[in-house]
């Protein structure tokens, strides 16, 4: 059974990424099927994923406020190609961090697609696969998967990039475990929104970029699936707030006193 199943997502990416090409979505180079063998090659990421850069030795030390935003633009932009831009639309079903690679120059690019779902084969009820701290109430509750769910992923992801927190930590105390639950309340408050930046940002954070990307994510992470945004909305949120060296559209000097373009050069970005 557990061949079959891994044989089923082998497949099923093999099928995908043959049809589907983006910036912000990982090349297949090639694969190799050999009797009970699968190997998928891609294309080298080597700064690894966004889990790896927040959670690894460096503790997001090397991941600026404005790289960071970076990332989620990016992120954001891929997930926009399969809602948007496919034909038929492509809901990821496993986005999170750790499929978010990030090459040399920190460009990201969505990975991992053996879980996605082609929308006319029928989102509606599904049998609940995912990660745990990523998947939707919805998803949970019913088996309704749509593409809001994958925005409630990506809201996830923001605060991921915002605290620094993993999306489920068993070492903290008894409610406070779950990021969704343990940052929404404080994402609306202007007092306490800066306390649970992530200690590697903290004393370089754009305060007023801080309360708009709190927003988009707040958003994002509705319980209730009509009120989340499209994808395509949160793309056009974020643009502004990125630096136009880094694929956005904001021009401006961040809190640190360098202006974009000498932030962009320090990370070869």
């Amino acid at each position: 059974m557990v061949a079959v199943t891994l044989f089923a997502f082998f497949q099923a990416e093999i099928n995908l990424m043959g049809r589907i090409h983006h910036p912000n979505l990982i090349a297949l180079l090639g694969f190799s099927s050999q009797g009970e063998d699968r190997l998928l090659i891609y294309e080298l990421m080597t700064n690894g994923s966004l889990q790896d850069q927040l959670q690894g030795p460096a503790q997001g030390a090397a991941l600026t406020w404005h790289l960071r935003l970076k990332i989620a633009l990016d992120a954001a932009r891929g997930l926009e190609y399969l809602h948007d831009h496919c034909d038929p639309p492509v809901i990821h079903r496993d986005f999170k961090s750790s499929n978010i690679l990030l090459d040399e120059d920190f460009n990201a690019k969505l990975s991992d697609f053996g879980l996605a779902l082609m929308v006319q084969e029928g989102a509606g009820s599904l049998q609940l696969q995912g990660t745990f701290g990523y998947v939707a109430p919805e998803y949970i509750l019913t088996g309704i998967l749509t593409e809001k769910s994958d925005v409630y992923a990506f809201g996830v992801v923001l605060l991921e990039l915002i605290t620094g927190r993993k999306p489920i930590d068993v070492s903290m105390p008894t409610g406070c475990q779950s990021l969704v639950t343990w940052a929404t309340p404080q994402l609306t408050d202007r007092t306490r929104l800066p306390l649970i930046v992530d200690a590697a940002i903290k004393d370089t954070v754009n305060l007023k970029q801080l309360f708009q990307v709190a927003a988009v994510a707040v958003l994002c992470v509705q319980s209730e699936p009509s009120y989340r945004p499209l994808i395509g909305d949160v793309v056009n949120s974020l643009i502004p707030l990125v630096p136009c060296e880094l694929g956005g559209a904001l021009r401006a000097i961040d809190p640190s006193g360098a202006t974009a373009a000498n932030s962009h050069s320090q990370h070869g970005v």
